[in-house]
């Protein structure tokens, strides 16, 4: 056969792209990559529930409760000179004030991040739902693997070509078909919508701040521990009245360790994958996943399906002399 025939310069694509799909998770760096991915999805899965999210968002929503009766108890304190002495009123009354201050900033933050988290609750679950991010690697470099090495068995014993060719066109047919069973075209976009969304909140600076946060929160319920509710006391209201009355400080008071016990973790397993969203995030478009695999997939069969003898009778008998100078002239 001519060493520019179809079958030929099939064999040689498929030689091509076999060395493609192996070195393409190199460039892109997938090993080290692919592996933070998994990390980062394992970490978020305890957190990446609706009951999870919901339970934060009441938190944040309990805390705003707490902050809003404020002014009314400032308005009781300052009217009853029995809560206390003024300048001790003043401090107590300051100090809360100033956590008002600080909330103004620290609710429309947390709570616009657990909105954006919430939200994408079903695109982590697509996501969490494809296989290991540590698969992924694999999942080219073994079908290049594959075609290489049943190249190699085409060269080596060319009356085994015609099998070698029927099973590249299985292989590229389970290419084109792996991202249909693993649903890809449907769960990789919404990955990549995730991956969007958390650009803003998966950073050091932005998990710095939130856990600022805490301690001012930390402050403000001190105040309200040890300062507001029992100025509230001494004016002359019973815990039962304060409860009725002010029902916001009384749930922030009660409260405060189970959130900071809550909320604690959820912001650990943030900053403690900045790193790992950064790799994921440098891999390429999770939209592009997909076809990652169908175009590579059609690329061989079709490529196999080209690389069929393409001779004449009087070629294929003149063949046996030609045998040794390429691989597709032997088969018959």
């Amino acid at each position: 056969m001519r060493s520019g025939s179809p079958a030929r310069r099939a064999v040689a694509a498929l030689a091509v792209l076999g060395v493609a799909l192996i070195a393409m998770p190199v460039a892109f760096q997938m090993f080290d990559r692919a592996p933070k991915g998994a990390q980062m999805i394992a970490s978020f899965r305890p957190d990446m529930t609706a009951v999870r999210l919901g339970g934060y968002q009441l938190e944040l929503r309990e805390i705003d409760a707490a902050v809003r009766e404020g002014p009314s108890v400032a308005t009781r304190l300052a009217g009853s000179p029995a809560s206390g002495g003024q300048k001790r009123v003043a401090a107590s009354l300051a100090q809360f004030a100033q956590f008002e201050r600080q909330w103004q900033g620290i609710y429309p933050d947390m709570t616009g991040m657990m909105d954006t988290i919430r939200a994408n609750l079903p695109n982590y679950q697509a996501v969490a739902a494809l296989p290991s991010f540590t698969l992924f690697p694999w999942f080219f470099v073994i079908p290049g693997l594959i075609v290489l090495a049943l190249l190699a068995l085409g060269r080596a014993r060319p009356p085994s070509w015609r099998t070698v060719r029927w099973v590249l066109v299985a292989l590229g047919v389970g290419l084109v078909l792996a991202p249909a069973v693993f649903e890809m075209f449907s769960r990789a976009p919404k990955g990549g919508r995730m991956m969007t969304a958390f650009k803003p909140i998966e950073t050091s600076a932005r998990v710095e701040r939130i856990q600022g946060y805490f301690g001012d929160m930390a402050v403000g319920q001190g105040a309200v521990q040890l300062q507001l509710i029992p100025a509230l006391r001494r004016s002359g209201l019973t815990n039962s009245q304060i409860s009725a009355g002010y029902p916001g400080l009384e749930t922030f008071d009660a409260q405060w360790v189970h959130i900071l016990n809550d909320m604690t973790p959820m912001i650990g397993a943030m900053s403690d994958n900045v790193a790992n969203y950064q790799a994921v995030a440098a891999l390429p478009p999770f939209p592009l996943f997909p076809w990652f695999f169908v175009a590579p997939g059609l690329f061989v069969a079709a490529s196999a399906l080209l690389a069929g003898p393409r001779r004449s009778p009087r070629a294929r008998r003149q063949s046996s002399t030609d045998l040794p100078s390429s691989l597709t002239e032997g088969v018959t």
